[in-house]
C-alpha cells in the first residue's frame, strides 16, 4: 500500500531485489517504481474498493506504508487478519509526547493532541485485532522523491544564497534517516519473529542542531558552510497564519534506534552529509528545482523585521 511514491519506491525495489514477489495497490496515478511489476488500482479510502479489489487475494505480508488514521487500515487489517505472516505498519516518532528525557524510546507516553495519533491508534487496533503487525516509527524522512519540504527547504536558500531563516539560536537537536535506510530496515523485519508485536524507531545515526543541518545542506550543495547566512528570529514573535516559517517542529526530537539495529540486524547506510548529497545530485538537482520559482513571503517577513 502506497508503493509507487517516495518511501514504496524504495522498499518495491528493495523487495524486488531481494527476490520477492511484490503486488502495489494503488491508484495508478504515477508510475511503478520496477517496470512491469503486477498492480492493483483501486482507492484505499474506500472500504468497498479494498474488498472488492482484495478479498480473494493471497499475500504473505502486507506493507502499509500511507495510512495516517486507524479508519484508513482498519478495513485492509480486517480483510487479512487471518491470511497474512505479517503486517507491517509505517507509524511516524511524531506519536510522542515532549518530553525532557530523550532520545525518545519506544516505550515513551503517546501525545494524546499529536497530528499523528491516528498512527498510534492504528497501531492499537493492529494489536487487539491479534494481528502479526510490527510498527515503524521514522522520525524525519528525507532523501530522493521526498514530496515533504525537508531537505529541499534548506537547499532552496542556499543555491540562491538567501539567508536561512533559523529559529532561536539554532540549537534545538533533530534527526533526519534517509528513505532508503527507512525501506531496507522495513524489508528486514520480513521473516523475523522476535519483531512481530514490537515497535521499532527509525531514523540516523546521530542527531543534529538546526544550524547544523544547515550547514550540512551547504556542504552537501557543494558550498562553504562559512558562507551560509543564518537569520535567527523568535517564531512568537510573528503571524505567519498557516504558512510555515521553518520546516521542523520547533523543539528538541530525536529518538533511539537501538531496538531496530539490534532486532532486525540492520544498520543505516547513510550518514548525514551522504545521505543530503544524494538527495541533492539525485532529485533536487535534475528534478529543476533549482532554478523554480519559490515562495520566500515568510522570509521576507523576517528579514523585513
Amino acid at each position: 500500500m502506497g508503493g509507487t511514491r517516495f518511501i514504496g519506491i524504495n522498499l518495491t525495489q528493495i523487495l524486488v531485489e531481494q527476490g520477492h514477489e511484490v503486488v502495489l495497490f494503488n491508484r495508478g496515478n504515477n508510475p511503478p517504481p520496477v517496470m512491469g511489476i503486477p498492480q492493483i488500482h483501486g482507492d484505499r479510502k474506500k472500504a468497498a474498493d479494498l474488498t472488492e479489489k482484495l478479498q480473494d487475494q493471497h499475500f504473505d505480508a502486507i506493507f502499509d506504508n500511507n495510512g495516517r488514521k486507524q479508519e484508513d487500515t482498519q478495513p485492509l487489517a480486517d480483510l487479512f487478519k487471518d491470511k497474512v505472516q505479517h503486517f507491517v505498519y509505517v507509524s511516524s516518532a511524531g506519536v510522542y509526547q515532549q518530553s525532557e528525557q530523550l532520545p525518545h524510546q519506544e516505550g515513551d507516553t503517546i501525545d494524546p493532541n499529536s497530528r499523528h495519533k491516528g498512527k498510534h491508534d492504528t497501531e492499537t487496533y493492529l494489536d487487539q485485532q491479534g494481528l502479526p503487525w510490527t510498527s515503524v516509527r521514522p522520525v524525519y524522512i528525507y532523501g530522493p522523491k521526498n514530496y515533504n519540504d525537508v531537505e529541499a527547504w534548506f537547499f532552496d536558500r542556499i543555491v540562491r544564497d538567501r539567508p536561512i531563516p533559523i529559529p532561536y539560536d539554532g540549537t534545538h537537536i533533530t534527526q533526519l534517516g534517509h528513505v532508503k535506510d527507512l525501506a531496507n530496515a522495513m524489508a528486514a523485519i520480513l521473516g523475523k519473529e522476535e519483531a512481530k508485536g514490537q515497535v521499532y524507531n527509525i531514523s540516523g545515526e546521530r542527531y543534529v542542531t538546526f544550524k547544523g543541518l544547515a550547514y550540512a545542506c551547504a556542504e552537501a550543495a557543494g558550498k562553504s558552510p562559512e558562507t551560509v547566512k543564518l537569520v535567527h528570529f523568535d517564531p512568537k514573535q510573528f503571524d505567519f497564519g498557516k504558512r510555515k516559517a521553518f520546516p521542523l517542529r520547533v523543539q528538541h526530537f530525536f529518538a533511539d534506534i537501538h531496538k531496530a539495529k539490534q532486532h532486525l540486524n540492520w544498520q543505516p547506510e547513510f550518514d548525514l552529509i551522504s545521505g543530503l548529497k544524494d538527495s541533492f545530485q539525485n532529485d533536487y538537482l535534475p528534478s529543476g528545482r533549482d532554478k523554480a520559482d519559490i515562495d520566500f513571503t515568510t522570509d521576507e517577513q523576517i528579514l523585513q523585521q
